[in-house]
């Protein structure tokens, strides 16, 4: 991953550790290399649009730009994608998760879900959303909603849209927003948002409350962090509706919050790689008649990076547990030996 700040150029190679590029180079330079990659996927950065953020490369890679006034200085940031088709395999061998919560996770694929994948930039919302999306059965109908590409979506029955600017002339712009309410209207079983951070999140509850599965990253430091800024989100973007009733409303319609970190630099040894795991996994029951904020229940915690995620022993709410035990008994186990990690049911 390449950060530009004018004429200084930072990387974090494959390992994951920071290191600066002495290489001699302008501004202009950078401005020229960028202006080129941009024109071959029909984008472009000036005064009239200063910040911008494309996929390039034929789809390997993401570039962010924003240029002065905007910045003091011209910024890149250019993400190389690695890793084409996560799966749950990959992040077990990692030691990101464990067969339990991989198994939790690929039930959660065959019946209407809401599940949110939360964690700080870097700590593998998007790894950890591709390898949920590979677990879904091939004849699940996906619709991955994103402002850049980076949801694989290979079902047979799946699609992928994505954002679009406004035109010169102000006019075709086309929001998250406006593709996850079309979404609603296209027979999904599962809509996966790349990032949810603006008005789509007060359209995820009528996604919730129309029966569908969804599934969504956002920014955050917690899992209980994850539900309060989707609401506050919600509420901004609804026209007057009470911060109680979206309060209420995503209480009922998200039943997982999966929150991932990245180990801090300080805590690494010399030389060795970014762990990437996951923290914790809470179950969201319904708010009850005098409930005044959302309650989440630790179903597996980790309590430091390297420390096993351990499950604590206590099931999903009702409602969900009658869900998933359909699925499991159907598959020959119980939703038990799956939270113990006894049976692989990928």
């Amino acid at each position: 991953e390449l950060m530009i700040h004018g004429a200084d150029v930072t990387y974090i190679d494959r390992a994951g550790n920071l290191q600066s590029h002495d290489e001699l180079t302008t501004e202009s330079e950078i401005r020229s290399i960028v202006t080129r990659l941009l024109s071959t996927v029909g984008a472009t950065v000036d005064d009239s649009r200063p910040i911008i953020q494309a996929q390039i490369l034929n789809g390997t890679a993401r570039i962010g730009v924003v240029i002065p006034p905007i910045s003091d200085k011209i910024n890149v940031t250019l993400r190389r994608y690695v890793v084409r088709r996560d799966t749950f395999q990959d992040l077990m061998d990692w030691g990101s998760i464990t067969p339990a919560v991989a198994g939790l996770l690929t039930v959660c694929t065959y019946v209407p879900t809401g599940i949110i994948i939360c964690g700080q930039p870097g700590a593998g919302k998007t790894t950890l959303a591709n390898a949920l999306l590979d677990s879904a059965p091939a004849t699940t109908r996906v619709i991955a909603c994103e402002d850049t590409p980076e949801l694989r979506v290979a079902h047979l029955n799946g699609v992928s849209w994505r954002t679009r600017p406004a035109g010169p002339d102000g006019a075709g712009e086309v929001l998250l927003r406006d593709l996850v309410k079309m979404a609603l209207g296209m027979r999904p079983d599962i809509i996966a948002v790349g990032e949810t951070r603006g008005g789509e999140a007060y359209e995820l509850t009528r996604a919730g409350n129309a029966g569908c599965g969804w599934m969504s990253t956002i920014h955050a430091n917690s899992g209980r962090a994850a539900m309060q800024a989707l609401i506050s989100t919600a509420v901004m973007a609804g026209n007057n509706v009470p911060s109680q009733e979206v309060r209420a409303i995503f209480s009922s319609i998200v039943d997982l919050v999966v929150f991932l970190d990245r180990e801090p630099v300080q805590l690494r040894d010399n030389g060795s790689g970014t762990r990437r795991q996951v923290m914790e996994v809470l179950a969201v029951p319904p708010m009850q008649g005098s409930d005044t904020d959302v309650t989440v229940e630790p179903l597996f915690i980790r309590e430091e990076f390297g420390a096993p995620l351990k499950w604590t022993g206590a099931p999903p709410p009702p409602e969900m547990e009658r869900r998933l035990e359909r699925v499991c008994h159907g598959r020959g186990t119980t939703l038990r030996h799956v939270l113990e990690g006894r049976v692989d049911i990928r």
